[in-house]
């Protein structure tokens, strides 16, 4: 059963931001399947009062206008992998070769710490389930730092040579080769350098000969960015991206081109009352992301307006 979402009265067709309102959503990803934009989110269940996440699905939505979005029957959950015990952090779907893989964060059953595992699907809304029977990457795979929480917020890059890439961290940001299974890595894990500040949420994207690597920046987060001529760097600070997101400590953003328009995905705590955001109550939002003619990226505005109907 698929459950239609429409704006509930006249302001709501205005102000379009955040974009899903009957329910919380975090950790935006993103991706165009059959001129369509599917749009993957974590689901905070957190009360009013709640000094921390509580997730334990995620949630997927499409539209072909980017501002009504049409919801699915929940495609995931953490009880999906039978190694896992909690927490739907940030995830990621990508497509390849007609499957569609989804990598999570999770806190691992048995191995200390955060994890991150794949799941698969034969469509872009499920259902998903669990490609490997085991995690992915383990805290213990990771020794940059000595944190447990190291291992989130995975994103994965295809580029035009057909290699997929993994990345993902918490202060320290790690990137691998996946194998074309997309289940296994090929490689070492390395740690990626010239990101100063990282904190979380790396999120990477091509346009015309430029590579960018976004990221969660200082705490509270900023989203700040970088560019390279190579998938693998070197790296290139170039800036803040976005300022702090309205009534959240944290943001965590997917960049996406769709019908030739360039779009900024994020979330903030600004839902209003009754509902009441925060930073355990987050809401996914839209805005125009524009370049300049050097490449670089211009500053994203947040707005309560978000994406117009033309």
């Amino acid at each position: 059963m698929l459950f239609a979402l429409a704006p509930a009265d006249t302001v709501a067709q205005v102000l379009n931001n955040p974009v899903i309102r009957h329910e919380f959503t975090a950790d935006p990803a993103a991706l165009v399947h059959d001129d369509t934009v599917f749009l993957y989110t974590g689901h905070d269940e957190a009360a009013i009062d709640g000094d921390f996440y509580r997730m334990n699905e995620w949630l997927v939505f499409s539209s072909t206008d980017m501002v009504n979005w049409t919801e699915y029957p929940v495609p995931l959950s953490v009880g999906d992998f039978a190694w896992a015990k909690a927490d739907a952090w940030a995830a990621e779907v990508i497509e390849r070769d007609g499957k569609f893989y989804w990598y999570v964060s999770v806190e691992h059953g048995t191995v200390g710490g955060k994890a991150i595992g794949v799941a698969v699907a034969d469509r872009p809304t499920g259902p998903f389930r669990d490609a490997l029977g085991q995690a992915l990457i383990t805290n213990d795979m990771t020794t940059a730092t000595d944190i447990s929480w190291d291992d989130i917020d995975p994103t994965v890059f295809l580029d035009d040579d057909g290699q997929a890439y993994l990345f993902w961290g918490n202060t320290k940001c790690y990137f691998a080769k996946l194998k074309d299974n997309m289940t296994e890595l090929d490689g070492p894990i390395r740690v990626v350098e010239g990101l100063p500040n990282f904190t979380e949420a790396p999120w990477v994207h091509k346009r015309g000969d430029w590579y960018y690597l976004s990221y969660a920046y200082q705490f509270p987060e900023k989203i700040a960015y970088a560019m390279s001529r190579s998938v693998r760097g070197p790296w290139e600070y170039r800036g803040i991206l976005s300022e702090l997101a309205g009534n959240s400590n944290t943001n965590h953003q997917a960049i996406l081109e769709y019908r030739g328009k360039d779009y900024f995905i994020y979330h903030t705590g600004g839902l209003p009352a009754p509902d009441f955001g925060g930073s355990f109550r987050r809401s996914v939002c839209i805005d125009r992301l524009h370049y300049r003619p050097d490449g670089t990226m211009r500053r994203v505005i947040m707005t309560s307006e978000g994406i117009q109907t033309e």
